[in-house]
């Protein structure tokens, strides 16, 4: 990665942040739980860049221009909304499965020689 890219790289980060702290606290608040949500249980594309969660960073600015509680745009339920917006992204779980399997059937294959 060049060094160009991580310095563009970090100054959408911080737009980003900035973006975040402008948000109501309710809504700071939940953001940051779904990040380290997000950031716990994949999806692996974060690591690609900030796409998803400033997806959510837009739909929570609308909701509080539109005076929603945060609560009504994520419903109660923040870790199925979390598991709703990876959706069908390969999450850090999937790899640890896919490596979980590809050892025992090494294995497996090893021993029936």
């Amino acid at each position: 990665m060049s060094i160009k890219k991580i310095i563009e790289g970090k100054k959408e980060w911080r737009a980003h942040v900035s973006r975040v702290k402008a948000l109501p606290q309710d809504y700071q608040i939940v953001y940051k739980e779904i990040q380290k949500y997000l950031f716990k249980v994949g999806p692996v594309e974060l690591n690609e860049g900030i796409g998803m969660l400033s997806e959510i960073l837009s739909l929570f600015e609308e909701g509080a221009a539109s005076g929603k509680d945060v609560l009504d745009v994520t419903g109660t339920d923040v870790a199925a909304f979390c598991d709703e917006m990876i959706g069908d992204s390969k999450t850090y779980a999937d790899l640890y499965q896919e490596s979980v399997n590809q050892k025992v059937n090494k294995a497996r294959k090893k021993e029936e020689k």
